[in-house]
């Protein structure tokens, strides 16, 4: 079955840096484009970044664009998020799956327990 295990978050002031980390397992990851996603208290889930399965492409909500940079590693089934000039707007609980064919989807239909990144001062 397919698992998503996402750590890396915490409290950071503005401006401030973080990585975060997804194990995934249970499915191919080499073959599979991977994405984050993030969720902030009342509102929708919505697509953060994405980096295809093995050419390094990769692509950014326009609010990270330059700020975030998403990375993966196929021998460990693993994929970064590298979070440099945090704003109090990325606040959020931050998650990881694979990404669809198209920008801003995702492949499976479940999720982990996401890793909560709070911005404040």
């Amino acid at each position: 079955q397919v698992q998503f295990v996402e750590s890396g978050g915490g409290l950071v002031q503005p401006g401030g840096s973080l990585t975060l980390t997804c194990a995934a397992s249970g499915f191919i990851f080499s073959s599979y484009a991977m994405g984050w996603f993030r969720q902030a208290p009342g509102e929708e889930r919505e697509w953060v970044a994405d980096i295809s399965s093995n050419d390094g492409t990769t692509h950014y909500e326009n609010s990270v664009k330059g700020r975030f940079t998403i990375s993966r590693d196929n021998s460990k089934n693993i994929v970064y998020l590298q979070m440099n000039s945090l704003k109090p707007e990325d606040t959020a609980v931050y998650y990881c799956n694979a990404a669809g064919p198209r920008a801003g989807t995702y492949y499976f239909g479940s999720w982990g327990q996401g890793s909560q990144v709070t911005v404040s001062s």
